[in-house]
């Protein structure tokens, strides 16, 4: 597997990547964007592609603007393979890198995504007007000495 900054040439496979997954739906394909993905990319913070032979297998956005995570999502095909983990990893990393600010998500309440985070050490803040549960990562949260789970087995690229 290879983690990789996400290039705008990648909005395509992401979207078709979304649009595949069978929790935490997007039911109006409209709400996001192509400029989304490229302000997102470009000008509020970075992304992370998967790729695992060559194909493209997951991806995840931080945006250091709002201090959350916009995106992390692993194509049906590529569940249980530790590719979701490699690129919250790998976004983490990246994100502590450049603020000690917390950083904040939300998924839907009874999902795997719900007890992916919870596992991955995120904190339960509460609910979303939308219901969803919100989570939030601190940097002494995420401090890799502090988890002995940490190494995903990626490579990581710049």
């Amino acid at each position: 597997m290879l983690i990789r900054k996400a290039q705008i040439a990648d909005i395509p496979l992401m979207t078709e990547i979304r649009l595949a997954v069978r929790e935490n739906v997007l039911n109006n394909p409209a709400l996001v964007t192509y400029d989304d993905y490229v302000d997102y990319l470009t000008r509020r913070g970075q992304g992370w592609v998967a790729e695992e032979n060559g194909r493209m297998a997951g991806f995840a956005i931080a945006d250091l603007q709002d201090h959350s995570i916009w995106a992390l999502f692993v194509h049906p095909e590529y569940d249980c393979r530790g590719i979701g983990r490699a690129l919250h990893d790998a976004m983490l990393a990246w994100y502590f890198a450049q603020t000690t600010e917390p950083v904040w998500l939300s998924t839907a309440p009874g999902t795997r995504a719900e007890g992916f985070y919870r596992h991955a050490g995120w904190q339960e803040t509460g609910r979303t007007k939308s219901g969803e549960v919100r989570f939030e990562m601190s940097l002494t949260g995420w401090m890799p000495t502090n988890r002995p789970d940490y190494f995903s087995g990626a490579d990581v690229e710049e």
